[in-house]
């Protein structure tokens, strides 16, 4: 690791990440104690005292209940917020833990209840503290997951909320600074937090991936290179998007409603395939009323619509939709509802 990685975060520097925020009003702080948070918390604190005009700021700890020490961290955390001039709130994670699954589950419950207490507070963004190396166990984490392009983009800096159709924005400011210029800031500041052990514990998928990372920077697969990637795939990503709305304005222009979309069929057969396999998702994922399209189940319709267009007729249904191509039309609509078990009895 070079000098510059490991030094801490100037004022200047932390000026250009968080002058973005100088015009909201209310801006709340997702602060758990540990490392990254609390050097969020810490440098929102300075940045706001620098400042003549900008954002109220309170900090909001999440309290999962999952861990004796959560209840000691979420105390020292209002005392670090009080020290620094900033509100501080504790939320619990009350009910019920899931016996499978338990981060998952927690990650809901925590954006669920930032989420409430940004609009309880007036707050228009929640500011999490993601950085590089956050960046990076993403991607290694989707590609493994047999990720397509568009989960390569990684995370972005802002974001709507998770779980939340409040236009709530969840931004972090911290996503192109590795962890380690955190840690020389919070060792140059003498600020202490708090050491999670789940962060290390290898039953959990992200904990191994972090495991990992020093053997694949070694090779050069280093966390800034990854995150260097995933900008320049975000690239891609948004030029992709751009041509597939050409070309749905030209081969299916609508209006796409909840009963069909038609594509002209020659058209569409001579469009590249990532395109093709784009603006059918599209369309199945507007029609259809199941979710999400699953790529790999995607990919394969999209493959045996092609080898149908060679002559014959296609049908088939997926994620709630039907597929069909006839003539010079292939078409999406809705698939009828599931018959249930009990109605199928005589």
């Amino acid at each position: 690791m070079s000098a510059a990685e490991n030094r801490p975060i100037s004022a200047s520097e932390a000026a250009v990440l968080l002058d973005c925020l100088t015009e909201i009003p209310v801006v709340l702080i997702a602060a758990s104690g540990g490392p990254d948070s609390t050097a969020l918390l810490w440098l929102m604190a300075r940045w706001r005292k620098r400042k003549k005009s900008g954002p109220k700021l309170i900090a909001v700890t999440v309290d999962h209940g999952l861990r004796p020490e959560s209840k000691v961290e979420a105390q020292s955390v209002a005392r670090l917020a009080r020290k620094l001039g900033v509100m501080h709130r504790t939320l619990r994670w009350t009910g019920k833990k899931p016996k499978t699954g338990i981060q998952e589950v927690a990650r809901e419950a925590r954006y669920r209840l930032l989420a409430k207490a940004a609009r309880k507070s007036g707050a228009r963004c929640v500011l999490t503290a993601h950085t590089l190396d956050d960046q990076a166990e993403t991607l290694l984490f989707r590609m493994a997951r047999g990720s397509g392009v568009s989960g390569l983009t990684g995370m972005d800096i802002t974001a709507p909320m998770p779980f939340d159709g409040s236009g709530i924005v969840l931004v972090r400011p911290l996503l192109r600074v590795p962890k380690a210029r955190l840690l020389a800031t919070l060792d140059a500041a003498k600020v202490d937090y708090a050491d999670d052990p789940t962060n290390r514990d290898p039953r959990f998928a992200r904990p191994r991936w972090r495991t990992l990372m020093p053997a694949l920077a070694e090779e050069g697969l280093t966390s800034e290179r990854l995150g260097r990637l995933a900008r320049r795939v975000s690239r891609l990503e948004w030029a992709m998007q751009e041509v597939v709305k050409t070309a749905a304005n030209a081969l299916a222009p609508g209006p796409w409603t909840n009963g069909q979309v038609t594509i002209e069929a020659q058209a569409f057969f001579r469009l590249p395939d990532e395109i093709k396999l784009r603006l059918l998702g599209a369309a199945i994922g507007r029609i259809g009323d199941e979710g999400p399209v699953e790529l790999g189940k995607l990919e394969a319709l999209l493959d045996a619509l092609i080898i149908s267009s060679e002559g014959g007729r296609f049908r088939r249904t997926l994620a709630g939709a039907v597929i069909n191509l006839s003539g010079e039309m292939v078409g999406v609509e809705r698939a009828p509802p599931r018959r249930s078990r009990a109605s199928k009895r005589p």
